[in-house]
């Protein structure tokens, strides 16, 4: 039997780590999900201002929940603040990519033909061999983050790349996650609820294998009003919907662990407007009058 290898330069003394030790810092995404991360400095929070800076997070939802409004939403806000942004397509091919990023700067009103240029594609929609083949996707973002000097890092989706093999789904994440912290690259990845599993859980396709390895886990959800008690509850008529931002866990930071209540407007923007628990105390008063 081969004799088990020792990986000395695995093993290091905590002091030796301090100067690769990134600071915590924040990465605006535009919205108020700025406003619920913090860090604790001398006994007192203070808001990151962003998503913590390095970081990988899982955003999870059921279809129309606002996932891509959102990842979308921050690639365009990054930009324009001259971030360099990479985008991976696994669901619509770059061409339609190109038209749903354009429609939401004009929505922010920010001039596209500027941004653009920031802005990096990697389209494995089209691709099957950047799909099935994990190495030479792996090889691609590598080459793109390195050549492309990008920062921040856009999947969109994540369950793209096991669809129809969530057994592996573990191992392929680990794998990119891995990658996207080896280059230092703030990353969001959009992952794909079933039809079976609660839409208030991390939990996606793939099972908890995304939550598990990922920094942080951000849940959108999209109940449709159905009830009385509910009409009543949240002030709202049957066949409406209501919409929730939550942070679910986070190992980097300290976070606003409450339900956030949010919309997307007619422009196809998502705003995060409050705490669900000061939506119904609020509407509780009104229905009191």
């Amino acid at each position: 039997m081969e004799e088990p290898k020792i990986h000395k330069e695995a093993v290091k003394e905590l002091s030796e780590l301090s100067d690769i030790t990134p600071a915590i810092e924040g990465v605006s995404t535009g919205t108020r999900l700025d406003e619920l991360f913090f860090k604790v400095e001398k006994g007192k929070k203070k808001s990151l201002g962003g998503v913590p800076k390095g970081g990988v997070l899982n955003i999870v939802g059921v279809p129309e929940s606002g996932k891509s409004v959102l990842v979308e939403q921050v690639a365009i806000h990054q930009a324009s603040l001259g971030s360099k942004i990479l985008f991976i397509t696994t669901e619509s091919p770059a061409a339609f990519l190109y038209t749903a990023l354009k429609g939401k700067a004009e929505a922010m009103g920010i001039d596209f033909s500027k941004i653009e240029g920031k802005m990096v594609v990697v389209d494995a929609s089209m691709e099957e061999r950047l799909r099935e083949d994990l190495p030479s996707l792996l090889a691609t973002l590598k080459y793109a983050i390195k050549s492309r000097k990008t920062t921040i890092c856009i999947v969109d989706s994540i369950t793209g790349l096991y669809e129809h093999r969530e057994i592996m789904a573990r191992s392929i994440v680990r794998r990119i996650y891995n990658l996207l912290k080896r280059e230092m690259q703030t990353a969001l990845l959009v992952s794909q609820k079933r039809s079976s599993q609660a839409m208030e859980t991390p939990e996606a396709a793939g099972g908890l294998a995304v939550a598990h390895i990922v920094d942080g886990t951000i849940v959108l959800e999209k109940r449709i009003i159905t009830t009385k008690f509910e009409e009543n509850l949240y002030g709202m008529s049957v066949g409406e919907i209501l919409r929730t931002l939550r942070i679910d866990g986070c190992r980097l930071c300290g976070h606003d662990p409450r339900p956030w209540v949010v919309r997307i407007t007619d422009e196809g923007l998502i705003e995060i407007i409050e705490p669900l628990v000061d939506f119904i105390k609020r509407e509780r008063k009104r229905g009191e009058k």
